[in-house]
């Protein structure tokens, strides 16, 4: 049985298949940016039975319906994110964490660049590339001079992956 979803603003209803409904509801279930494996995986647990196509085609229509936004970075895998409304995204250089900002100073400058290239613009993603604070915090079990920027950045992420220690 098909769902209705309920949008923002101006955007139509949508009716859902549960299995769409079920990656619905991870993404806006989620404060970071999940890649499809991760949103998969997520789904899995109340969908044991649903495929990987079945998530990518979802993903699809869910974006083309406009309930959420994919965001690409090179050649890294795309993320999704609940937040469709115009904003920006913040990289961390070390672990990847990607975290979303506001910038209203930024319809400014995409009006200057618009004059200045005479594009007319369809868009326009505003994207900061750097190092998170969790990054940039010592590790408190290690000195800090002991391990390299990279090296506990790597350590995070390994962290983040297990999962909270019981």
């Amino acid at each position: 049985m098909a769902k209705s979803a309920g949008t923002k603003e101006s955007k139509p209803e949508v009716n859902l298949t549960r299995q769409r409904e079920a990656i619905l509801t991870v993404i806006r279930g989620r404060e970071d940016h999940p890649t499809a494996n991760e949103i998969f995986q997520a789904a899995s647990l109340s969908l044991p039975g649903i495929s990987y196509a079945t998530v990518y085609n979802s993903l699809r229509f869910l974006k083309e319906a406009g309930l959420v936004l994919e965001i690409k970075f090179g050649d890294s895998a795309s993320r999704y994110d609940r937040e469709t409304g115009r904003h920006d995204h913040a990289i961390c250089n070390c672990c990847g964490k990607l975290v979303d900002f506001e910038l209203p100073q930024a319809a400014d400058l995409m009006r200057a660049a618009a004059r200045r290239s005479k594009f007319q613009p369809a868009s326009v993603h505003l994207t900061l590339r750097g190092i998170c604070p969790d990054c940039l915090e010592p590790d408190a079990t290690a000195g800090a001079d002991s391990l390299s920027l990279k090296a506990r950045a790597d350590r995070k992420v390994r962290q983040r992956k297990a999962g909270p220690k019981a």
